[in-house]
């Protein structure tokens, strides 16, 4: 089943369920000024409010754009009125289109069930470029210096989501989280062993060991 993800950056992304139309799932999430804190697999469609308590809506526009992992996601701005300059500034800064607020989950899903069609195209899979590294989504393939890292599915997904956060600590819990793995419950203890694999693989196509563990704290994916 193919999978819609909709990002909300009011309440709105936290407190709604999973909604499935013509065998395709549309999953809801909170979108915050860092971006998606989860891996994005399909389609992403984000709705930035106008007015947001750590920045402002049209920033965070600008840094989805800006963000490879997001680049591609069509950005719906929420007005709080129906302001032409408003609406001018919002398409200048990124945004696809605009809506006026406050968003309800039927306007949410009206709007994506509309216009989704329309850009598939925009959605392909694309690569993940990280130094020596190379993941290719369409192919589930990643690469060390052109030499191909063998991975189980689990794996090729956490290597993923440490190339899409370089540089960053990463908890246990955050591993679970980005992975979608919270349901059933995953005993923290089992990340050790997802990334005991992925070590041993890079080291097999020749990448060394460029995941460090931070004592008491988690994993960084050190991208030099």
């Amino acid at each position: 089943m193919d999978v819609i993800n909709i990002f909300v950056t009011g309440d709105l992304g936290e407190s709604l369920g999973d909604f499935v139309h013509d065998q395709r799932r549309f999953t809801f999430d909170r979108l915050g000024p860092e971006g998606p804190l989860r891996l994005v697999e399909g389609p992403m469609w984000a709705f930035v409010d106008w007015v947001l308590p750590e920045l402002a809506g049209l920033e965070l526009c600008r840094r989805l754009r800006a963000d490879a992992r997001t680049a591609e996601a069509h950005v719906t701005m929420v007005l709080e009125a129906d302001d032409p300059e408003d609406r001018r500034r919002a398409l200048r800064a990124g945004a696809d289109d605009y809506v006026i607020g406050p968003l309800t989950r039927t306007a949410v899903l009206d709007r994506v069930l509309a216009l989704q069609s329309r850009t598939a195209d925009r959605q392909a899979p694309r690569c993940v470029e990280l130094g020596a590294l190379t993941i290719d989504m369409a192919a589930l393939q990643a690469r060390w210096a052109g030499q191909p890292i063998g991975l189980r599915p689990n794996e090729f997904r956490l290597l993923r989501f440490l190339a899409e956060n370089p540089n960053r600590v990463l908890t246990r819990e955050d591993l679970i989280v980005g992975l979608g793995k919270r349901a059933p419950a995953i005993d923290e203890r089992t990340v050790d062993v997802w990334v005991g694999r992925l070590r041993r693989a890079i080291k097999a196509a020749g990448g060394g060991n460029p995941l460090r563990t931070v004592r008491s704290m988690g994993y960084v994916f050190d991208a030099g």
